[in-house]
């Protein structure tokens, strides 16, 4: 069966209450989210036409969003989903299990997988960060300012392994007000990110001045140095006294170099599980409530700043997720903080056919002195 053409009625806007309550969707910031939706698109599919076939690979999130659709297997049986009846998308197996046909008029949201996966990862990464700074009294005034700057689309493009070193590349400037930080038409190796005080960014163009924004703490300037060879599109110049942190091209290029990580071959897992080694799912709480490995406990990467310390530095655990994106990055951090880490390598063969047989715990268990036990069942 091959897909049909969907009709697609614009402009379709998101209903962000409904959007924030999809899996993964609601585990990321608003900021990583509107960013995610920028890219995203809302169809309107109607009665009779396929959204997917079976045996496709199409890379994508599909979400039901209103409207029913059949789900038909290869012995052509039927199953019927209705819009909100899941958060989750719609049979997400790659390549698909199912043809997905629409039984009424549809509205569906389709999102890029990889771009999906990237901004969830960076979105909980900065959510520990941004617990492991509060932690820290010296900081307190900086929690604010050092959180927008995670959330700059520039560092969209930085592995999220790299979060951690981002501020250690940042350089600070004392300026006044009157100074020209930089000036159209030159050309730049650095961006600026304005801690204090408040800026003009003007352009000229035939001897005319035009204003075109003041900004203030927590903006990035002249990033545009870093990722094209360019001349600066702009004047910017102090309004205040402040404080700049200041970002070199070449220290951006090192934040852009991911990190190697300690991994588990796919062929090794069974017999590390045999051992009693403990795995730790790194999804959200509702994805891992679906199905996990046996014996696996839940500590969603966003909260790992809260409950590694359930964790035995002692022992060995081995971290994984559905892509392998979120669970390296888990493994990563805690490594660099003592603990002995594994993640888990070919994450895709686990929710694969390969490793279906594995994924079928679906009970509950947490950490006691570092070791995985039974949780609550009610």
């Amino acid at each position: 069966m091959q897909a049909q053409k969907t009709v697609q009625v614009a402009p379709i806007e998101f209903d962000l209450n409904l959007t924030r309550t999809l899996v993964p969707l609601k585990e990321m910031s608003e900021s990583h989210l509107m960013a995610l939706l920028n890219d995203a698109l809302l169809e309107v599919v109607c009665a009779g036409q396929t959204l997917f076939t079976a045996g496709s690979y199409d890379a994508q999130h599909v979400y039901l969003m209103y409207g029913d659709v059949a789900l038909v297997d290869d012995a052509g049986n039927r199953t019927l989903i209705k819009g909100r009846s899941s958060l989750f998308p719609i049979a997400h197996q790659q390549p698909r299990a199912v043809t997905a046909v629409a039984e009424t008029d549809c509205s569906v949201l389709r999102i890029d997988s990889e771009r999906l996966d990237k901004l969830l990862t960076w979105s909980q990464v900065a959510d520990y960060l941004q617990l492991i700074i509060s932690r820290e009294r010296d900081l307190d005034e900086d929690v604010d300012w050092m959180m927008t700057v995670l959330k700059s689309n520039l560092f969209f493009k930085v592995p999220p392994l790299n979060v951690e070193q981002i501020f250690s590349r940042l350089t600070p400037q004392v300026v006044y007000a009157g100074d020209v930080i930089i000036r159209q038409g030159e050309m730049g190796e650095q961006c600026y990110f304005i801690k204090e005080g408040e800026a003009d960014v003007a352009r000229h163009s035939d001897n005319k001045r035009q204003h075109l924004a003041t900004i203030g703490v927590g903006r990035c300037f002249g990033e545009d140095a870093l990722v094209n060879e360019t001349v600066r599109n702009a004047t910017v110049m102090m309004r205040t006294d402040g404080v700049l942190m200041r970002l070199e091209k070449q220290d951006f290029y090192r934040l852009l170099k991911e990190p190697s990580v300690a991994t588990l071959g796919f062929n090794e897992l069974e017999e590390s599980l045999a051992k009693g080694v403990v795995t730790v799912d790194v999804r959200s709480e509702e994805e891992y409530s679906e199905a996990h490995l046996p014996k696996a406990v839940n500590i969603p990467l966003n909260l790992l700043a809260i409950k590694s310390r359930l964790l035995n530095k002692e022992n060995l655990y081995i971290f994984y997720c559905d892509t392998g994106r979120r669970s390296r990055a888990a493994a990563y951090l805690l490594a660099e903080h003592g603990y002995k880490t594994l993640a888990l390598d070919n994450c895709n063969q686990l929710f694969g056919n390969a490793g279906k047989a594995m994924l079928r715990d679906r009970r509950n268990y947490v950490l006691r002195a570092g070791e995985a036990m039974p949780g609550r069942t009610d």
